[in-house]
């Protein structure tokens, strides 16, 4: 058996970090398990699902290095949803009920008074086919319900009827089907609701694995109930807890909090977000991963909390740093010369400048610092200025070599007196305009004598 694992999107917006964490924990546990990934898109809202959108999807996820050996869309597939309806209408186990939202809004109001579950009580199955003939003459238009098999022999006395799994995440899992209304499968109008579409899928596609946002623990026992009523085995089901803000906030794709394309546009790595997105809320160790294999080996879906997954955005940027920290030139070089970043100088510059870089976008206020000098003048007191003055007096002749700046600032020490921060301050201010930032060691060979002496104020 071939592991075949799928993230299932609607498209209606741009996916956010917290829809990453369940395309990942699909992707790693295929990699780890040598399986297929499929991307699928639950695109039948088609009034709100939009092309534009499962094409930013696609993109989002080929930044984050998730390939998907196929694409499918639902809303191309009707016709198998409609045969599979047929055969759950031949079953007795899809029926059609005609209460308007406002009819059933009532009956839910009703039952709570009661004391009772404001689940629904199957009233359609009592209808007689006068009311039935009624109904239909009057305009109103059925949608479908899934008939749940939580009784024994009356629908209408439903008893308690425990539905198991051993989840991938959680372990073992129980949802009573008593304490569930039956699932609309099909609107008014004839379109459907993700939940026929996506079980039949998983069965077509031959998914054998369903792991997605703890929010589906409940949908599950459906599910299965429906698996079942169409003769097919039910896949393992795998539930990871949600991403939320530090305060609590979940993630929507309709406000585009943390989208992942914003984070793309801020300079983050995508395997900032991909080391955050899947080890936040683990028994792991939040690190930055090199890459996508080396975050698999750090993949278990079972180290995985219960509760939910507080994360704060600005850890992306310790993520980010170190991943800048440690890149290697032949990594960066392309993505550099877009920048305008090329040439004998760039490796050595990217080596001296990398360890304090928060983006790599930021090496480019750097080239130009190194090329141009400083951006802005710093302002130097008198004392200082005539230090500068006798220190630059210093500057070795070339060759220069890589301890040209530990013999300048020898020579400078041993004239002036100065050592510690009041000597290398000031040279600092003057070679760059900033008061951090490289090795000053690194910086000068790439200088020059000539760009250094550019330089003196």
């Amino acid at each position: 058996m071939t592991v075949t694992v799928r993230f299932a999107p609607s498209p209606t917006g741009r996916i956010h970090i917290g829809n990453a964490r369940t395309a990942l924990f699909n992707w790693l546990f295929a990699v780890n398990n040598k399986g297929r990934f499929i991307q699928r898109f639950d695109d039948t809202d088609i009034a709100r699902s939009k092309q534009e959108f499962a094409d930013s999807i696609l993109y989002d996820l080929h930044w984050l290095g998730i390939f998907p050996d196929v694409t499918e869309y639902q809303s191309r597939r009707v016709e198998i949803y409609d045969a599979a309806v047929e055969r759950l209408k031949a079953a007795r186990v899809l029926y059609a009920c005609y209460e308007t939202p406002e009819e059933l809004d009532l009956r839910r109001k009703v039952r709570r008074t009661r004391g009772q579950p404001p689940v629904y009580g199957r009233e359609a199955l009592t209808l007689t086919p006068e009311q039935v003939a009624e109904y239909e003459s009057d305009g109103r238009r059925p949608h479908w319900r899934f008939l749940l098999p939580n009784f024994t022999s009356d629908p209408l006395q439903p008893e308690r009827t425990e539905v198991h799994w051993n989840d991938l995440v959680r372990g073992e899992e129980t949802v009573d089907l008593a304490s569930l209304s039956d699932p609309v499968l099909l609107r008014e109008d004839g379109t459907y609701l993700y939940t026929l579409p996506s079980v039949v899928d998983d069965i077509e596609m031959g998914v054998t694995h369903v792991i997605r946002g703890d929010d589906h623990v409940t949908n599950t026992g459906v599910q299965i109930a429906l698996f079942q009523a169409l003769g097919a085995e039910p896949p393992v089901f795998g539930h990871h807890n949600l991403l939320t803000t530090v305060s609590g906030e979940g993630l929507s794709k309709r406000t585009g909090a943390l989208s992942i394309e914003s984070l793309r546009g801020d300079g983050i790595e995508p395997m900032a977000v991909a080391s955050l997105a899947v080890l936040v809320g683990t028994s792991e160790n939040v690190t930055a991963a090199h890459d996508l294999s080396e975050l698999a080996g750090h993949f278990d879906p079972a180290a995985t909390s219960k509760s939910a997954a507080k994360f704060d955005p600005d850890e992306l940027f310790v993520l980010n740093r170190a991943l800048m920290h440690h890149m290697p030139f032949e990594e960066a070089r392309d993505r550099l010369i877009v920048l305008g970043i090329s040439g004998d100088r760039a490796e050595s510059f990217w080596l001296a400048v990398r360890g304090n870089l928060d983006r790599l976008s930021d090496a480019v206020a750097w080239w130009r610092i190194l090329s141009d000098g400083p951006q802005e003048a710093a302002e130097f007191s008198g004392e200082d200025r005539d230090f500068l003055h006798q220190a630059f007096d210093l500057l070795p002749e070339e060759p220069w070599n890589g301890t040209v700046w530990k013999d300048w600032t020898g020579k400078i020490r041993e004239a002036t007196g100065r050592k510690g921060k009041p000597l290398f301050m000031p040279l600092r201010l003057a070679l760059t305009g900033r008061s951090s930032g490289p090795e000053l060691a690194d910086l000068l060979p790439l200088m020059g004598r000539e760009g250094t002496l550019a330089r003196r104020p």
